[in-house]
C-alpha cells in the first residue's frame, strides 16, 4: 500500500503537480494538524531538518501555514493553508473513487471483513504503542 507508485497514481488521478514526499507530508498536516516539526518528523519517521525544510517548501507553495504554539513559543506549527486543503479534497475524491473501483467486484461481507480486521488491527498497534515503554 506504500509504494510510490501508487501515491504517483493517486497525485496523477487528483490532477495535481506535487512531489511525493510533500504529498505525504502535505496529507499528514491536513489530517492531524496543527502539528509540530518534531511531531511531524517522528510520525514519518524522518529526520527533522529535513521535515523543517519540506515544511517551508510547502509554506512557500501556500499549501501550509506557520503559527507559534500557544503553550510552548519554542514549537511552531503547521497546518493547512486554504490551497492545500484544497489540494488534498482533490486527493480524497480521487482516492476514494479508486477505492470504489477496487472493491466494486467484492461481496458485502468481503468488505466488511475487511473494515472489521482493519479496525481490529489498528486497535492491536495502538495497543502495543500505549504499552510500550
Amino acid at each position: 500500500m506504500n509504494r510510490p507508485r501508487n501515491d504517483e497514481r493517486l497525485i496523477e488521478a487528483a490532477g495535481i503537480r506535487i512531489d511525493q514526499a510533500l504529498f505525504r507530508l502535505l496529507v499528514v498536516i491536513e489530517r492531524l494538524g496543527p502539528i509540530g516539526v518534531v511531531e511531524l518528523a517522528d510520525r514519518l519517521g524522518r529526520d527533522y531538518t529535513t521535515i523543517s525544510r519540506q515544511v517551508a517548501k510547502l509554506e512557500a507553495m501556500e499549501l501550509v501555514t506557520r503559527r507559534g504554539n500557544t503553550e510552548d513559543r519554542r514549537v511552531r506549527e503547521a497546518l493547512i493553508a486554504p490551497k492545500g486543503k484544497a489540494m488534498t479534497d482533490r486527493l480524497d475524491t480521487a482516492r476514494e473513487a479508486m477505492a470504489r473501483e477496487l472493491f466494486a467486484s467484492w461481496s458485502p461481507q468481503d468488505r466488511d471483513d475487511l473494515v472489521r480486521l482493519m479496525c481490529r488491527f489498528a486497535e492491536a498497534l495502538e495497543q502495543r504503542e500505549a504499552a510500550a515503554p
